[in-house]
């Protein structure tokens, strides 16, 4: 029987997550789909709604998405050539040397990733490409920025899971027993108005933390700080993250 235990910081709220989450860049598929030995299928584990798994489908004939969230799957975009799965990414359940390339973003650091690794050997295709992605703490242009990072580090920064380490980090203290290679600089950019960005903070782990050990939200009071410093709440503002990753292929030895 397949373990289903997880550490679920994310089913609720799900259509929250969908709704406000960033999407990626092209230009990151473009790049996977490069090193990737073909086309085929490319499995996307942690998906969550579906961010990256809609921009794979670009570039590949079929994307396999799987989450171990059954209500995340349940808020996923459709898109054709994309099926969903609820699923551990540590148990994908395709076939042996079937997959060109496996993507993880934003979710690394939740896996089991020794399991993870020795699934990602199974499904691989000789010289497959695996990524792990993640985005890291968020810029907005301008003065406002300063608050933001307040708010991030000081005041929700102790109710943070452990694991968030590891995004601050870019993954670089994660194992990552696979050819390494280098990989372009990327960034996520978004347009955003004040709402967006209030809606976005609204999916952090940290601030349903926070609220349930202190008995308020706050988001409540710094809503207010935002609304004063922004100005025209209307009026989009620049907002970036950094994108780190792990990429590598998969070498597939036979004995």
């Amino acid at each position: 029987m397949t373990d289903t235990h997880f550490k679920d910081h994310f089913s609720t709220g799900s259509a929250s997550y969908a709704a406000h989450r960033p999407t990626y860049p092209l230009q990151l598929v473009d790049e996977l789909a490069r090193i990737s030995p073909s086309t085929q299928l490319a499995l996307d584990c942690g998906c969550g709604t579906g961010q990256l798994s809609v921009l794979l489908a670009e570039r590949f004939a079929r994307v396999v998405a799987t989450d171990a969230s059954a209500a995340q799957i349940e808020q996923a975009q459709p898109r054709q050539g994309v099926t969903y799965r609820t699923a551990l990414a540590e148990d994908s359940g395709l076939p042996d040397a079937s997959v060109d390339l496996v993507t993880v973003a934003q979710a690394a650091h939740w896996l089991d990733l020794d399991k993870f690794y020795g699934e990602v050997r199974r499904i691989a295709r000789p010289d497959a490409a695996i990524a792990l992605i993640t985005y890291g703490v968020l810029h907005v242009e301008g003065e406002i920025d300063e608050l933001v990072q307040h708010f991030y580090y000081k005041v929700i920064g102790p109710y943070w899971p452990a694991e968030r380490r590891h995004v601050e980090e870019g993954y670089r203290g994660l194992d990552f027993p696979f050819q390494e290679r280098a990989f372009p600089a990327l960034e996520i950019e978004v347009s955003w108005k004040l709402a967006d960005l209030f809606g976005y903070m609204t999916t952090w782990s940290a601030v349903k933390a926070a609220t349930k050990a202190l008995g308020t939200n706050p988001l409540v009071s710094f809503e207010a700080q935002l609304r004063e410093q922004w100005g025209n709440a209307e009026e989009p503002k620049r907002v970036t993250w950094p994108l780190s990753l792990r990429v590598g292929n998969v070498a597939i030895t036979t004995e």
